[in-house]
């Protein structure tokens, strides 16, 4: 008997038997989208853990400002001002291996607005190096420059979400925007980057799609500031290729840890570290969510394995009289093996169906990123194709060890 003939058998045996066909399918159906909808919210995951990751920067080292409890404040501020423009300068002069080093000021806003509406979004003083440190790129206009800077320009760069509350899809650059009491003018808009903000290993990530940059000196100059606030929020510390940010954040540490006396009003957030972390935590919920999904597939293994012994029972005759006309226990053996792998290919592509259906029922739902990679979907079929052809080797074997007198005999 040829391949195609085997399948052609499996198939009708399969349609003259639909319900219990189906429902043997159904082990393999549920195991194969369990597998593609967890590796694929776990890929959706892991992509954007990625992208905030690489929105802070591989090779930066960041020191972030933390503001201290309101009854220890003033006493951590006499012995430290907190991540200031002398850190800047410190990090620059005595830490090796460091391209540029730049701050960030941070304004309170209360009201960002223009002529056709308003919007919220993360107001944020920056150098004209800003843009090269942390990867941004402009769909419109130019970036901040240091003429800006030297001048107190009051000028801005919108995040992509920002510009479209504020001026809807009309032109922007060149536009008037008014945070708290000062008049900015639009000269460029960011590309949209990271969709949203969020948090990665206890770390906060914003999204360039809510941000409005200024140059730093107008930040300083222009708007009011809590005069026991931290003078600096963030500053952006980028190393030479080839030099281990991981390697150089301790030096940095201890550098801060003696000019700020001690005092706990800053934190180091190492993006490499954070890469790696999160690698780890996604290997993990792969092997997890993997293995909790191939359950489903080990049970529609034993479902196909049992539906297909009843196979060999009700097909006790039909066997003895395939095996006196010349049929030989291979030819059985194989015609069985058949029929289970074709339960669990048609339940896989069955499954793969769902499974895709499932990924996408949850990116709509709870708004999760979801990818539905290859891998996945072979790792799923070819799993379930195994574990179908594995159900039959037992069965097939039972019905090729039949004796042909006595499964001629059988009523």
């Amino acid at each position: 008997m040829t391949g195609g003939e085997a399948f052609y058998s499996a198939l009708e045996n399969l349609r003259a038997h639909k319900l219990r066909s189906a429902l043997t399918m159904l082990g393999m159906i549920f195991g194969v989208g369990a597998v593609i909808a967890m590796l694929s919210i776990g890929a959706g995951a892991e992509r954007q853990a990625l992208a905030m990751i690489e929105r802070l920067g591989l090779r930066n080292v960041l020191v972030r400002s933390v503001e201290p409890d309101q009854a220890d404040r003033n006493e951590v501020r006499s012995k430290s001002l907190g991540v200031s423009f002398r850190d800047l300068d410190a990090i620059t002069e005595a830490v090796p291996g460091v391209v540029a080093a730049a701050p960030v000021v941070e304004v309170k806003s209360w009201a960002i607005l223009s002529a056709q509406g308003t919007a919220e979004g993360s107001v944020r003083g920056v150098t004209h190096e800003h843009a090269a440190l942390m990867d941004l790129t402009l769909a419109e206009g130019r970036f901040l420059d240091a003429a800006d800077e030297a001048a107190h320009a009051q000028v801005c760069v919108l995040g992509s979400r920002v510009r479209r509350a504020l001026f809807g899809y009309g032109p922007a650059v060149g536009e008037a925007v008014k945070v708290n009491d000062v008049w900015l003018t639009v000269v460029g808009v960011l590309a949209g980057g990271v969709s949203s903000g969020g948090s990665i290993g206890g770390v906060a990530v914003g999204s360039s799609a809510d941000e409005i940059l200024l140059p730093v000196t107008t930040a300083r100059r222009k708007f009011d500031r809590d005069p026991l606030a931290a003078p600096v929020s963030e500053i952006v510390v980028r190393m030479e290729a080839g030099v281990p940010a991981g390697e150089t954040a301790p030096i940095v540490d201890g550098l801060l840890e003696r000019l700020h006396a001690g005092a706990d009003d800053y934190e180091l957030v190492v993006p490499e570290a954070l890469l790696a972390q999160s690698r780890r935590t996604q290997r993990l919920f792969n092997l997890v969510m993997g293995a909790i999904a191939g359950i489903s597939l080990l049970v529609g293994g034993i479902g196909i394995m049992n539906i297909m012994l009843a196979t060999v029972l009700e097909r006790t005759r039909e066997i003895g009289v395939r095996r006196a006309v010349g049929a030989r226990q291979r030819d059985i053996r194989f015609q069985f093996v058949v029929e289970s792998f074709s339960i669990s290919l048609l339940g896989g592509i069955a499954g793969i169906a769902a499974g895709v259906a499932i990924a996408w029922g949850v990116a709509a739902w709870a708004g999760w990123q979801t990818a539905v990679t290859p891998g996945a979907v072979l790792l799923a079929t070819g799993v379930a194709v195994a574990v179908g052809l594995a159900s039959g080797i037992y069965p097939a074997h039972r019905a090729a060890s039949l004796d042909p007198i006595e499964a001629l005999r059988y009523e």
